[in-house]
């Protein structure tokens, strides 16, 4: 799709595009809205086939941050960032600083209008060099005044999220024998693999990176899945927490599970595939509302001050904004994508309001 159809398309504030000649990157940040706070969300580091995709890929994810802020009460309003490159930069080399500092200008440039953190190929020291140059970034070390690395509190969250999935569909949130497969063995996913190993989980494994994939199963005494059976494994719980847009019309019928939830973003290839969902029998916790245990650590401890006992406790009421969606989705009649989206729209509109 053309520049200009994505952004007439958008309902976004603002999107701002930037080709960088020193380094041959494309720089792209969407401000989806700024009615709760401050946009914020993560800078994601990747190699597009076209500037095209990556423009999608930033005003898609900024939606989504948005009703993701909404829904877990966080004061902060919905953005994202991409960095196109040809190839991604090593850590720790001369090439990826230089993008981080002149990145970093593009980020102050805008005053506080978007605030940035890790994402996809981004971590807290990218997140340290980013403030050397702007204060409009949450996500750095410990070190250096930021609250570190969000991806073990998202998984703690995921994992409350699972808890009350188990509730919903078999009475009990009891995970001992439950067969879970985590698609995605990545900061959040294998974390959360750990978390569902210490409950008793019966554990299936899958990561494009085999090797990754075998060691860590060997040290849970889990299975491997190969990443071409994982739409067809019979489980309880399907936890996508890799890439996007896995749930489609096309591998939907194909699951022979009783629960989706995990922590990619964008699980769903376009809406009506929650209702797809829904039709199959497959209680599906919106991507939004179980992954945003990393937008609370950055925010909780960042911003609001929170103590470790505050955060746990937010963490863990994931599960039950989770358990508010599936009753709103009962008393509606709808899926609870839509049920989370009406949920999140509505908080967002009365601050507007």
């Amino acid at each position: 799709m053309a520049f200009e159809e994505l952004i007439r398309d958008w309902d976004g504030e603002q999107v701002v595009v930037h080709h960088d000649g020193a380094t041959s990157s494309w720089m792209l940040i969407g401000v989806h809205s700024t009615v709760l706070g401050p946009s914020m969300g993560g800078t994601r580091m990747k190699s597009y086939a076209t500037i095209g995709e990556a423009l999608e890929d930033v005003l898609r994810l900024s939606n989504a941050m948005t009703w993701k802020h909404a829904a877990a009460g966080m004061p902060y309003g919905g953005g994202k960032a991409v960095l196109a490159v040809t190839e991604v930069p090593g850590r720790g080399t001369r090439e990826r600083r230089a993008l981080l500092l002149r990145y970093a200008d593009l980020v102050e440039s805008l005053h506080g209008t978007y605030v940035t953190a890790a994402d996809m190929n981004t971590g807290e020291a990218d997140m340290d060099t980013i403030g050397e140059r702007t204060s409009h970034v949450l996500g750095r070390s410990t070190a250096n005044g930021g609250s570190g690395d969000p991806g073990a509190a998202t998984a703690i969250g995921v994992f409350h999220g699972i808890e009350a999935t188990l509730k919903r569909v078999f009475g009990s949130d009891d995970l001992g024998g439950r067969s879970v497969l985590v698609q995605g063995l990545g900061s959040v996913g294998s974390r959360l693999a750990e978390h569902l190993h210490e409950a008793g989980a019966a554990l299936l494994l899958a990561d494009l990176d085999s090797a990754q994939a075998s060691t860590l199963a060997d040290e849970l005494g889990a299975k491997v899945v190969d990443t071409d059976d994982v739409m067809t494994t019979e489980c309880d719980v399907f936890s996508p927490c890799a890439t996007g847009r896995v749930l489609t019309e096309a591998t939907i019928p194909h699951l022979r599970c009783r629960i989706v939830a995990g922590a990619a973003n964008n699980q769903l290839g376009v809406a009506e595939d929650g209702e797809r969902l829904r039709d199959a029998g497959i209680l599906f916790a919106p991507d939004f509302v179980i992954n945003a245990g990393g937008v609370i650590h950055l925010s909780g401890y960042e911003t609001l001050g929170w103590d470790d006992a505050t955060m746990a406790e937010r963490l863990e009421a994931i599960g039950d904004t989770l358990l508010e969606v599936f009753e709103r989705a009962d008393l509606e009649g709808v899926s609870t994508a839509a049920a989370a989206d009406r949920m999140a729209r509505a908080r967002v509109a009365a601050a507007r309001g």
